[in-house]
């Protein structure tokens, strides 16, 4: 039987509709605007509750309620607002990680109902200016981007420690910083081979998974992510994007994370599944109102930029946006970004520059 032509376009623009809606439409994830629990201070402010607009879109008011919390800890209130019980503090320490389970229902329709499962962290994080370009590797001779270079980034007391990823030929996130690992080119090599591959001082190249996982075992060092633009396409770009938002949901790792990209796209679709991450730009062919209208947290420029227009450090904070430079390993330039007043400095020299902080 003949398909009349007019009816098998329609069928083809429909299916292509669909496909086009779903390849770009993730939807956004409840999330938090803080999961660091505030040490030292009774009855603490944590966060606030978003929820994904699917669920808000009746405009309905929203009843929340704390339906797990093994350490009873924490309390809710009708905005959504997580605090410390009232009289409750933590001090530094001991447990750091609390699981808690949120459910938030519509008043009138309490079938409309979403359960939410979060990790709240102890904040000891360190609040300097080193972040670890791949880890700190340089001195110990730990591979970059490898579980050693983080474990030494942690041991320095680095505020964070950054690493680059890429997507395997078989869509699974794992680290590394150039597109190819010891002639194997990273997105046409399934994750079986790609984490097989011995690098130096006994360590294998680990899957975005691991890393998080280890980074996870402490509270004072937070990661970046760097999501790797693909070779490919972009659609492989936002699919790695995606993979990787998501993953960091599921394993409760928001506490520690922030994100950077060459990809613009890549932190917008960031965004537009967690619209409260942390987000910074690397390239530089973006405004600083441009970015700061986009939602970002930070930029995340070259030191050239610096250097040819000092005033973007000031320009960047009157936006509120937080000012990293790359990556910066001289000692001159350590101390003329610093004497600029940027946020954070990436540098492969992590522990000359804490030798100059100590000065």
């Amino acid at each position: 039987m003949k398909i009349p032509f007019f009816k098998l376009a329609a069928t083809i623009f429909i299916i292509f509709s669909l496909l086009m809606s779903v390849k770009g439409g993730s939807q956004n994830l409840a999330t938090l605007n803080n999961y660091r629990i505030p040490i030292n201070k009774k009855s603490a402010f944590i966060g606030k509750t978003y929820l994904p607009e699917e669920f808000t879109k009746s405009g309905h008011d929203i009843v929340y309620k704390i339906s797990s919390d093994t350490a009873k800890l924490f309390r809710i209130n009708r905005e959504g607002e997580i605090y410390l019980r009232n009289g409750e503090i933590l001090y530094e320490g001991g447990p750091f990680r609390y699981s808690v389970t949120i459910t938030a229902n519509e008043r009138d329709n309490k079938e409309n109902s979403l359960k939410m499962e979060f990790e709240l962290v102890k904040d000891e994080f360190l609040n300097n200016i080193v972040v670890a370009h791949r880890g700190a590797w340089k001195e110990s001779a730990a591979p970059q981007n490898s579980l050693k270079a983080l474990e030494n980034a942690i041991a320095l007391g680095c505020s964070w420690s950054e690493f680059d990823l890429w997507m395997s030929s078989d869509g699974v996130p794992v680290c590394n910083h150039d597109p190819s690992i010891k002639g194997h080119m990273v997105e046409d090599t399934p994750a079986s081979v790609l984490t097989s591959i011995e690098l130096s001082a006994g360590e294998y190249l680990p899957t975005v998974e691991q890393y998080i996982r280890r980074a996870m075992d402490q509270n004072k060092t937070g990661l970046v992510v760097e999501i790797k633009p693909s070779g490919k396409s972009l659609d492989r770009t936002l699919e790695l994007t995606e993979k990787v938002v998501k993953l960091i949901h599921k394993l409760k790792a928001q506490a520690w994370v922030s994100y950077i990209s060459f990809s613009y796209e890549s932190l917008e679709q960031v965004l537009k599944i967690d619209p409260l991450a942390k987000t910074a730009y690397l390239g530089s062919n973006k405004t600083i109102e441009e970015i700061s209208e986009s939602g970002m947290w930070g930029v995340d420029f070259n030191i050239s930029l610096f250097k040819k227009d000092p005033l973007l450090v000031k320009k960047a904070k009157e936006r509120g946006l937080t000012v990293n430079v790359w990556t910066v390993n001289s000692e001159d330039d350590l101390r003329s970004m610093m004497n600029l007043g940027v946020d954070y400095i990436t540098t492969n020299e992590p522990e000359l520059l804490f030798k100059i902080l100590a000065k």
